[in-house]
């Protein structure tokens, strides 16, 4: 029997490409735009005479108004149609970006921040839907490797081009950046981006629903935030945020399984076992990895003594690695399953991760980049491997509801894995510090060490490359957890023994 199959099966054809690049044209100023904007946040308190624990309010007020709209995404790809809900989520961007470059004061600027996550929030879920939809499941892996670009590159290059912004020009600048982009983002969804995939019956808004899923993640996102800037759990008002999220989740998951498929996201989705895997390990990718990533500019930062300029080009080879994978790990999840590759990605992830568990005051910069390149292989071969199993065993209509769900499991574990790892440098810092008779100023968390004086650098230097040391110990097993859920991810023979490539079965 032939195993031969048609070319146009195995390729992603120009309608998927075309697609996945118009998502990307707005997805990149959103993610560039997240870490530009804490680059920025000390010019922004001189500038608007505010004092820094005000002016963090431009990024956790931007944070809850993603928290808030990520669950009405689906419903509105549903009733109103994937492309204006696209043009709609950019447009709002690109206004709330303009007006925030016309802030007089901090107040105005918070105000504007989070008209801007109204629309940002839903530009990942509603994009991931789209190219899901457009790829269908034998194609998801190099299709779902498009949008890994943004997601992997932002973080990096972001702190290069705020430190370029900051440092050249004023803080205007760093919002009106997104307007071109934007416009340019409109005018490609208006072009090229398919319409007519609305559902006739969506059905009314689940109000109920709403309030308590975007309650609960508001709750949940700014108890992790605040328990990233005190640098611990501890705090009754950390733990009062956490538990009320906790608590409204729980209450939501029994809304949805009493109203079944008209809840504004089916929590009977995750009895489907490759859903349920693929969100578990999507959860864990985001702790580990991307709490990861936090570490890194603050290392270059803080212990190295380099600028955000300068510490976001030494996060370059991070990004070119991953690039790097993402293209033969999208191919190779198309043709063996993500079960194979995931494990490879987690192994690559911890040889990347392990020497900066030994780092110190003086390791070469060049060693640090090499292993940063490797280290990116890992997280392209990880991410979207994942992201793409999730969705390879739903139909089209389901596509829409379990967009939202992925990016809320990813925006709760992210910033678990941000606070888990804040928690543990800063803590492990304070306890060694304390040993040697030294006691840190600042609020606690992160602030802490910028509170650190320069001259005393020389003695507290070696010290803070231990804590350092220690929270990427951290990291280090949280990625190893990875390997649990991989287990469960599917795996197949080569695409030669697949049925062709096809549209998702309504």
């Amino acid at each position: 029997m032939s195993t031969t199959k048609p070319a146009a099966s195995d390729k992603l054809d120009r309608s998927v490409i075309i697609t996945g690049l118009v998502i990307v044209s707005g997805l990149i100023m959103v993610v560039l735009d997240t870490t530009i904007v804490n680059v920025a946040l000390d010019s922004l308190s001189d500038d608007l005479g505010a004092g820094l624990s005000t002016t963090q309010w431009v990024v956790t007020g931007y944070l809850i108004a993603v928290a808030l709209v990520i669950p009405i995404t689906g419903w509105a790809m549903d009733r109103f149609g994937s492309k204006p809900t696209w043009i709609m989520a950019v447009t709002c961007f690109v206004l709330g970006s303009a007006l925030c470059a016309t802030a007089w004061s901090i107040e105005s600027l918070i105000a504007f921040r989070i008209l801007q996550g109204l629309g940002g929030g839903m530009l990942m879920p509603a994009g991931q839907a789209m190219i899901a939809r457009a790829a269908g499941p034998n194609r998801m892996g190099r299709a779902m490797a498009i949008l890994g670009v943004p997601m992997l590159l932002g973080p990096v290059f972001g702190p290069v081009i705020g430190g370029l912004l900051v440092e050249y020009t004023t803080w205007h600048w760093i919002f009106l950046v997104n307007v071109p982009v934007g416009l340019l983002a409109i005018a490609l969804a208006v072009w090229k981006l398919p319409s007519g995939d609305h559902v006739d019956d969506v059905g009314r808004l689940d109000w109920l629903g709403l309030v308590l899923l975007s309650g609960s993640l508001v709750c949940l996102l700014y108890g992790l935030s605040e328990a990233s800037t005190k640098g611990g759990f501890g705090d009754s008002g950390v733990l009062a945020w956490l538990i009320g999220g906790a608590v409204g989740l729980g209450l939501y998951t029994w809304h949805s399984l009493r109203k079944g498929a008209d809840s504004i996201i089916d929590v009977r989705l995750l009895t489907n076992r490759v859903f349920a895997g693929g969100t578990v390990a999507i959860f864990l990718v985001a702790i580990g990895l991307f709490g990861g990533m936090l570490l890194l500019p603050l290392y270059y930062q803080t212990v190295r003594q380099q600028g955000a300029l300068d510490a976001g080009l030494l996060l370059a080879p991070q990004g070119l690695g991953a690039i790097v994978a993402m293209v033969l790990a999208g191919r190779l999840t198309d043709r063996i399953g993500a079960g194979w590759v995931v494990p490879v990605g987690v192994v690559v992830a911890l040889i990347g991760t392990y020497p900066f568990t030994q780092v110190g005051v003086d390791t070469s910069y060049t060693w640090l980049s090499l292993i940063l390149f490797v280290r990116g292989i890992g997280l392209g071969s990880v991410m979207m491997p994942v992201i793409s199993s999730a969705y390879q065993d739903l139909n089209h209509d389901q596509v829409s509801r379990a967009a939202p769900t992925l990016s809320a499991i990813q925006q709760v574990g992210a910033s678990l894995g941000s606070a888990l790892l804040v928690t543990a440098l800063t803590q492990r810092l304070t306890n060694q510090l304390a040993d040697h008779g030294v006691q840190l100023s600042g609020g606690g968390g992160s602030d802490q060490l910028s509170s650190i004086p320069e001259k005393v650098m020389p003695v507290v230097g070696p010290i803070m490359a231990g804590a350092f040391g220690f929270a990427f110990s951290v990291a280090f097993g949280l990625t190893a957890l990875i390997f649990l859920p991989a287990l469960f991810l599917p795996r197949h023979g080569s695409s030669g023994d697949d049925e062709p490539a096809a549209p998702f079965a309504a």
